[in-house]
């Protein structure tokens, strides 16, 4: 068994692998960067080396300064986690060619997998069925139209070395292709480092299915059963679970084999995905599944998997890289339960789903939940890394356990100021088409305005609120803030604001409080809300900077749509920042007029630093 790992990566996987290589007496070592210089990862190892500045691309993605800090720690070998460098064949063989283990799969693997079209072709070899579309070296955008039209819209626009969502269009006519091609490549250019693209046929009622598989030196490969990563959000993955809804036996047995075969033809070795697309409109057929993509490293799902398997995968990445055989044969595998995940982010769904950045003064999750994190209170949400905050995971007898535990859990979530998607993780769950397994990935951008915008605050709410609020320090019963007079019934009334601009009229009997504040928090259902007194005779809060559009964090102008003294319709696009590697679209947030502009094609700007001002139309 190895007997010192060095974790290139950060965050909650850094903390996850530390938590197995601790249990299993492995000594471990943590890198960091100057924003990670006290994040838990660092704290949680048993020694630290700083490898350079915030950016990524000046620590994290710098393969000679890791391989050096595992050199001068005496660790004998590398875990890279999922993201970074986890699958990037040079740095797989330069951890080899360093005399060090590398906890993955073989170099030759990765690079046969890493570019999409390429290991289509290999699938196509091996017998595993893929989409119909264009996976060739001709790049020219007239062509590449050509083929889009012959494929038959919508189509799908794929970066070959992308993941995560990033380099990736969804095409739904001949107009848009042109344009959504360049974002497309730019994206990719920054994400990847490469702009090369392929294009293939958009499934009109698609689910997400991946099949975890295992492999080992000794030719040993095995399946762990399927997961279910169909709601999405701009490709993106928000609630995972295990095993897929709807899958009969006869299916799964299909579709796992077929992995099964994807991997042996690479001669994998170490913890691998291969996704698949389904076409869901007549329920899961294994004639209509078809592979997408492999990833050669651990996924950010994998939890929901071990929590139905009862496997520690990360143990058995270390078992199979120190050379050991697989720990258990196909048939000693077996499916427990039901497993969730949900990834609980920094950022704000009412405003697009911008990131969101800065301290975690306060912090609690769930009981009865599994969390994988990589912050605690006291900590912050870094710009220059993906927001996650957590990975909330449940596990129950059933479906509709898994789902009651994990929407306890939600509502039990509380952080603040950072604003995060909890709430609308809840409102997800509790969504007819979820709770009964009828899913697939159009799912969240059907019913999107319904699950962002908070409920209205319930009556408890906003009576312990007032409560609070009203003993605050010169706010008795006969303050003007709250509406009252001296020689008032012993009922009134308290006006509330909340930070979102609404106005709740509050029925008050007596007013208890503990302890006087100013402002009050509230948590419900995963929803923070921050309530302030509003005086007699005011309304809903509008501020004169309602108009101002303010750099959400910091990054590139890279695009500016319109200009000075120009007429705006509400939702119309401003702007595109590219910040933490994705495009960000502004919008006008109110019909009006441009009164200011500020930002200019290529600018670098701070966070909240004022881009443009809009004037509401009179």
């Amino acid at each position: 068994m190895i007997k010192s790992l060095l974790i290139a990566n950060r965050g909650e996987i850094a903390c996850r692998i530390i938590r197995t290589a601790r249990s299993l007496g492995i000594r471990t070592i943590a890198v960091y960067s100057d924003a990670d210089a006290k994040a838990l990862h660092v704290r949680q190892a048993d020694e630290a080396v700083h490898i350079g500045p915030s950016p990524a691309r000046e620590s994290y993605l710098v393969g000679e300064k890791i391989i050096a800090a595992a050199k001068a720690t005496g660790a004998e070998a590398i875990h890279p986690g999922y993201g970074f460098l986890s699958e990037n064949a040079e740095f797989a063989q330069a951890v080899l060619d360093a005399g060090l283990v590398w906890v993955g799969p073989k170099p030759a693997s990765i690079e046969a997998m890493g570019l999409k079209d390429a290991a289509k072709a290999l699938m196509q070899a091996a017998g595993v069925p893929v989409t119909p579309g264009y996976m060739g070296e001709n790049q020219d955008p007239a062509f590449l139209a050509e083929q889009a039209a012959e494929i038959g819209y919508p189509v799908l626009i794929k970066a070959v070395a992308g993941g995560g969502g990033k380099g990736m269009r969804l095409v739904e006519s001949a107009a848009d292709f042109t344009d959504a091609l360049a974002s497309c490549q730019r994206e990719a250019a920054a994400s990847f480092g490469n702009a090369h693209v392929l294009i293939e046929k958009y499934i009109q009622r698609p689910r997400h299915i991946e099949v975890q598989v295992f492999g080992d030196s000794h030719g040993n490969v095995v399946h762990l059963f399927e997961r279910d990563c169909s709601l999405q959000r701009r490709h993106q993955k928000v609630i995972e679970e295990a095993p897929a809804p709807g899958m009969d036996e006869a299916t799964r047995a299909e579709l796992c084999a077929a992995a099964v075969r994807a991997a042996k033809a690479v001669d994998y070795i170490g913890a691998g995905t291969i996704e698949f697309i389904a076409d869901a409109s007549e329920g899961l057929r294994a004639d209509r599944i078809w592979f997408m993509e492999m990833n050669t490293r651990l996924q950010v799902e994998h939890p929901v998997t071990e929590e139905i398997t009862g496997v520690d995968l990360v143990e058995w990445q270390l078992r199979v890289a120190s050379g050991e055989p697989l720990p258990l044969k196909q048939d000693e595998l077996s499916i427990n339960g039901w497993a969730m995940e949900a990834r609980l982010y920094a950022e704000d769904p009412a405003k697009g789903f911008l990131p969101a950045i800065g301290p975690l003064e306060h912090l609690r999750f769930g009981e009865h939940l599994r969390i994988d994190t990589g912050v605690e209170e006291g900590g912050a949400v870094s710009p220059f890394y993906d927001p996650m905050i957590a990975k909330l995971i449940a596990h129950g007898t059933s479906r509709a356990a898994a789902i009651e535990t994990l929407l306890t859990g939600v509502d039990e979530t509380e952080v603040w100021p950072v604003r995060t998607n909890a709430g609308f993780l809840g409102l997800l769950l509790e969504h007819p088409d979820f709770q009964c397994g009828d899913v697939d990935t159009g799912l969240i951008g059907r019913d999107l305005d319904s699950l962002v915008h908070p409920p209205k605050p319930e009556a408890d709410e906003l009576a312990e609120a007032a409560a609070l609020l009203a003993a605050s320090p010169g706010s008795g019963p006969w303050s003007a803030a709250l509406g009252f007079r001296a020689n008032a019934a012993p009922r009134a009334e308290a006006r509330l604001a909340d930070d979102s601009g609404n106005l709740h009229i509050v029925a008050l009997e007596e007013v208890e409080a503990d302890e006087p504040a100013n402002e009050v928090l509230t948590f419900s259902a995963g929803f923070a809300r921050r309530f302030t007194l509003e005086r007699v005779g005011g309304g809903a809060h509008h501020s004169a900077h309602d108009g101002d559009i303010l750099s959400p964090m910091p990054g590139k102008v890279i695009a500016v749509e319109v200009s000075q003294g120009q007429a705006v319709t509400k939702g119309q696009k401003l702007l595109t920042l590219e910040a933490m590697k994705m495009e960000h679209t502004l919008v006008a947030p109110f019909d009006g007029v441009v009164a200011e502009l500020a930002a200019t094609p290529g600018a670098q700007v701070q966070v909240e630093a004022l881009l443009a001002r809009i004037e509401a139309a009179e």
